[in-house]
């Protein structure tokens, strides 16, 4: 197979990857009702609730206006949107607009201007599933590890397609000898042929023109001996 060949089958195989990755990630969307569904707990304000890179999937489809006092939310800091933060409901603040107060479980009280006001604007989901320290791997992952693991991944897809166009070479290698007329060996052995049985019709009409043949020579000499003395017995006359 041509270089060109294997890379068409290369990017095939990324195309996939990335068009799976896509429909996968789009659906997390929809089902979870939020951009991103995922998050990582950064810190221990949470502890011992939630620990250190523990992974939480959040539902963003659930209503602000439903959460409670005890729920534990997602949200961006009040004061400058510039980080999220994932913290326990502990008061309703107003009922109009609907605005909520919340606190790490192990800080000593709620901080102003990241723990409260929250309202419909700052809320991002409801913590809905959390997956004890997944998130390691995105800590593992980070620069220059994520572009290693890539080319590992690329290199991997290489050698399939590689080892995938040498197979079908071969396959085809073997479609040519069969149809260009290659000649099996026999499987059969010098002792076997002296056991297959003779044709007595064949052999016995052989035979008679071999001692038909040897007749004829035989004649010839004696009638060629016979002139030979005869003209012995004449010189000697």
């Amino acid at each position: 197979m041509s270089a060109r060949k294997i890379s068409k089958g290369i990017v095939k195989d990324i195309i996939i990857v990335v068009v799976g990755v896509l429909i996968i990630w789009f659906g997390l969307q929809i089902i979870f009702g939020t951009e991103n569904p995922f998050f990582v707990v950064s810190s221990g304000s949470m502890v011992p609730e939630l620990e250190v890179y523990d992974v939480l999937i959040v539902q963003g489809n659930t209503p602000f206006e439903e959460i409670k006092v005890g729920d534990i939310i997602v949200f961006d800091r009040p004061s400058g949107h510039d980080r999220v933060i994932v913290h326990r409901v502990v008061a309703i603040i107003d009922e109009d607009p609907f605005t909520l107060r919340t606190k790490g479980d192990a800080n000593p009280a709620s901080i102003p201007g990241t723990d409260f006001p929250i309202t419909e604007e700052e809320y991002i989901g409801q913590v809905e599933y959390v997956i004890p320290q997944v998130g390691y791997i995105t800590r593992i992952l980070s620069p220059p590890i994520n572009y290693i693991v890539i080319a590992i991944i690329v290199g991997v897809m290489i050698v399939k397609q590689i080892l995938k166009s040498k197979k079908e070479k071969v396959f085809r290698l073997d479609e040519l000898g069969s149809d260009n007329g290659t000649v099996e060996q026999s499987s059969i052995k010098l002792d076997e042929l002296a056991e297959i049985p003779k044709d007595d019709a064949y052999t016995s009409s052989e035979s008679k023109e071999i001692q038909d043949k040897h007749n004829q020579e035989d004649g010839a000499e004696l009638k060629s001996d016979s002139k030979n003395n005869s003209d012995d017995t004449e010189r000697k006359d």
